[in-house]
């Protein structure tokens, strides 16, 4: 049974940093997509940042880019998101999922190209 568990929201200040953390169970850990995703009430969830660790590929969105980091420790199961620099407009729930099997290249960005997802981890950033 596959399982994803976010931890390490929480409250910060502007400028802050924050690690967002995922235990993933339940399947060979590295051989799929993985990304973090973002959402504010009302609104759709948005990709912050994808890794395929085996072809040492990665995405981010142009609003994280130079302020997040995303990671893959396989030995531990565990994806993380560093994020650094943050702004009051990061404050949402994060969610770390799992791709399909079939991508490989092209990071998937949308929502539904995801089947697994942990439960949320909420980040709120003041200003």
């Amino acid at each position: 049974q596959v399982q994803l568990v976010e931890s390490g929201g929480g409250s910060v200040q502007a400028g802050g940093s924050l690690t967002l953390s995922c235990a993933a169970s339940g399947y060979t850990y590295s051989n799929y997509y993985m990304g973090w995703f973002r959402q504010i009430p009302g609104k759709e969830r948005e990709a912050v940042a994808a890794l395929y660790n085996p072809g040492g590929l990665s995405y981010y969105a142009d609003s994280v880019k130079g302020r997040f980091t995303i990671s893959q420790d396989n030995a531990k199961n565990t994806l993380t998101l560093q994020m650094n620099s943050l702004k009051p407009e990061d404050t949402a729930m994060y969610y770390c999922a799992r791709a399909g099997l079939s991508w490989r290249v092209v990071p998937p960005l949308r929502p539904g190209q995801y089947n697994y997802w942990g439960q949320g981890t909420q980040v709120t950033v003041s200003s």
